[in-house]
């Protein structure tokens, strides 16, 4: 009874909607199509059309744009190629063209603007902006060239539509300077003019240009729009800037603006005011999921990963569904922590959320294990998955490397190479495998094979890996010699690399060399005085030393401190050298003074070489007892008491004398000790560690 009730009202619908096409104009039919939000719905009003009304052009055009909106290319592109009566029209193929930009199908869109010169249909100024716009996105710069050159011919090379198309299709091809060039040659700007020009310097990195940029448009009295906004807040990277910007936000009405928010949210948080994020994040009446996504991707990035889980939970009891970039903010979160135990929940939280496979969370989650120790899960994901990309592959082999399995890494590159061809990003993972792992001849082999084999030009990041495996095998006069024969500049990172070896080999003489350029080209970054100052204190030069921390103190540098954490039940404790935060530190003492005196009986002797401060040795002893990695080990043996493995993590480099300590703490406890530092992982068991003393 209800079906037939059903079909009766159906087809009431539909002679009601014939019976109103009938008398319609153009125009209801127009608005007609525009009322459709299915598929579903614009067949039928489609398949009335057809049987009440000649389609006149703008119908024709309206419904084929509303198809290509509604992500049926096939049936847009079905209905364009039968419209032999309007074939010549631009307009037409203009609509054409858009439909195929917008859902992304490039090379199509490609092909058919190749089709108007020999139907001899003339492109407008409106054909040319989806065209560059679909450069652009795949960032083919020759065929971008030659559509401004196409456009030149036209005698639309001026036009402000496709030049502001101009602007941003070669700044995200790299040519920041060309995109200047046709900014300054417009004789007129509009808004978008100069939004695009702003967001050119995003791209291209020139944010200090961007903001000028953003205030001389302001001084010329023009009113920013949300674009512009966007690109501008993007661009701020100082606090007073920050507040500069959100006043301009608030005297132009735009801090209603949900994205305007969550923009204004994340630039207070890049900005390092990550309480006036919150602030703001705790503000908002209407948080959509970008929103919270945002906030816990500002607290990821901040360093602040239990704030970044606990708003995640929160999200969920707000009954907001996370999608893969909140999740992949999340992921972040964990694998600072390193915490297993959240790696395997929030595992289980992806998999009920996308039944379907995603690689790029697949492959995160695999990243996600690597980093909290755990080679074991992540293989399983790793041969779990459907479909494996570059990125997938160079993730595993990065792992490999990270925990000193050099061989195995090669392994998988050498599987890789035959069905995928690495670029640099895999370069980089297995040249640190190897470096890691002492590798020597094989690293060699990788680094020879990549211009040879595979047409991979080395960048400053493959030198570094270099310099660190010469450096690290305490070959540093071969280091120095491969630096000075790059066809590079030398950046950071390699230098960074020599001066780590130095520390390794205590070759101050190099280690001065390395620093003269490092001090300048990486500056702002603590770990490069601390390294060399502890260089010069390791081998008893204390001046030279506390001339670096006054040369990092006058630079305004701060030093990074240092801490260990360690995850009991599901709760993370964390540690720091002396400390006497945890309630139970009278134990903690009592146990590690006993532990100490069973690995000395083993034959451990202290490194006092790595306590910096001028005083008397037995001190220097009892400082070096005190290291945050040795009291979250101790805690970890309290608490844990039968489980056969104690998980930390470092957030700096594992110190010398604290390596050498944990080797002997794992032979005479018979547990398994899995350190993760800023460099890499460390598997003690039975008196050895995993990098093999390699690091």
């Amino acid at each position: 009874m209800r079906s037939c009730r059903a079909l009766q009202a159906t087809a009431v619908v539909k002679s009601s909607l014939q019976l109103k096409l009938k008398t319609s104009t153009e125009d209801t039919c127009i608005s007609l199509i525009k009322q459709c939000h299915t598929l579903k719905s614009l067949k039928a009003l489609h398949a009335s059309i057809l049987r009440s009304l000649h389609l006149h052009l703008h119908s024709l055009t309206n419904l084929i744009s509303h198809y290509a909106s509604l992500g049926s290319i096939s049936y847009a592109y079905t209905l364009f190629s039968h419209c032999n009566s309007f074939s010549n029209d631009a307009f037409l193929w203009n609509v054409m063209l858009r439909g195929l930009v917008d859902n992304a199908h490039y090379h199509r869109s490609f092909l058919l603007y190749t089709r108007m010169p020999y139907l001899h249909i003339a492109p407008d100024n409106f054909t040319f902006p989806f065209l560059l716009k679909a450069c652009a996105s795949l960032r083919i710069l020759n065929l971008g060239s030659q559509l401004h050159a196409h456009a030149f011919l036209y005698g639309y090379s001026s036009h402000v539509f496709i030049a502001n198309s101009l602007i941003s299709m070669y700044a995200k091809c790299g040519l920041f300077p060309v995109s200047e060039r046709v900014f300054d040659k417009m004789r007129q700007r509009s808004i978008v003019s100069w939004s695009a020009m702003i967001g050119a310097c995003l791209q291209c990195g020139f944010h200090e240009q961007g903001l000028l940029l953003f205030t001389r448009m302001l001084d010329q009295g023009i009113k920013p729009n949300r674009a512009s906004i966007l690109n501008a807040t993007a661009c701020v990277r100082r606090e007073n800037a920050a507040h500069q910007m959100h006043r301009v936000i608030m005297d132009n009405v735009l801090d209603n603006d949900q994205s305007v928010q969550n923009a204004t949210m994340l630039m207070f948080a890049r900005c390092g005011r990550i309480d006036l994020a919150r602030s703001l994040f705790d503000g908002f009446t209407n948080k959509d999921l970008v929103c919270w996504a945002s906030m816990i991707d500002a607290y990821a990035r901040a360093d602040l990963p239990l704030e970044a889980l606990l708003l995640f939970n929160q999200m969920r009891l707000q009954c907001v569904l996370p999608d893969s970039i909140t999740l992949l903010a999340v992921i972040q979160a964990c694998s600072i922590l390193a915490s297993l135990h959240l790696a395997r929940t929030l595992h289980a939280v992806i998999i009920r959320c996308f039944l379907e496979c995603q690689l790029v969370l697949d492959t995160a989650v695999l990243d996600l294990y690597m980093k909290c120790g755990s080679l074991t899960y992540a293989r399983k994901v790793f041969d779990n998955m459907k479909g494996r990309n570059i990125i997938s592959w160079s993730t595993m082999i990065s792992g490999y490397g990270m925990h000193g399995h050099g061989k195995e890494a090669l392994h998988l590159f050498y599987q890789m190479k035959a069905l995928i061809k690495p670029d640099h990003v895999t370069f980089v993972s297995i040249l640190s495998a190897c470096s890691h792992a002492g590798l020597i001849n094989e690293g060699w082999k990788c680094f020879d094979s990549m211009v040879r084999d595979f047409g991979v030009t080395p960048t400053s990041e493959h030198y570094a890996c270099m310099v660190d495996l010469l450096g690290r095998a305490g070959q540093l006069n071969q280091a120095l010699e491969f630096i000075e024969k790059m066809p590079v500049r030398p950046e950071a990172g390699v230098w960074g690399a020599l001066l780590g070896a130095c520390r390794i080999h205590s070759n101050v003489e190099l280690a001065e060399i390395a620093a003269k350029s490092l001090l300048n080209l990486d500056a702002e970054n603590p770990g490069r005085y601390v390294l060399l100052s502890n260089i010069y204190a390791s081998l008893g030069k204390r001046r030279e030393a506390y001339r670096i921390r006054i040369l990092m103190k006058s630079r305004g540098v701060k030093k990074k401190v240092g801490w260990t954490s360690i995850e009991i039940k599901g709760k993370m404790y964390t540690f720091v050298a002396g400390d006497r935060a945890n309630p139970e530190m009278d134990l903690i003492y009592s146990e590690l003074g006993k532990l100490m005196e069973r690995i000395r009986q083993e034959g451990y002797i202290p490194d006092v070489s790595f306590v910096l401060h001028d005083v008397e040795g037995e001190t220097k002893e009892m400082m070096l007892y005190a290291h945050s990695e040795k009291l979250a080990i101790v805690f970890g043996l309290i608490k844990l008491g039968h489980e056969s493995s104690i998980r930390i993590t470092k957030n700096l480099r594992v110190c010398g004398d604290c390596h050498t300590a944990t080797k002997f703490i794992s032979k005479v406890t018979g547990k398994e000790i899995v350190v993760r530092d800023s460099q890499r992982f460390h598997h003690f068991m039975n008196g050895t560690c995993s990098c093999g003393d390699y690091w």
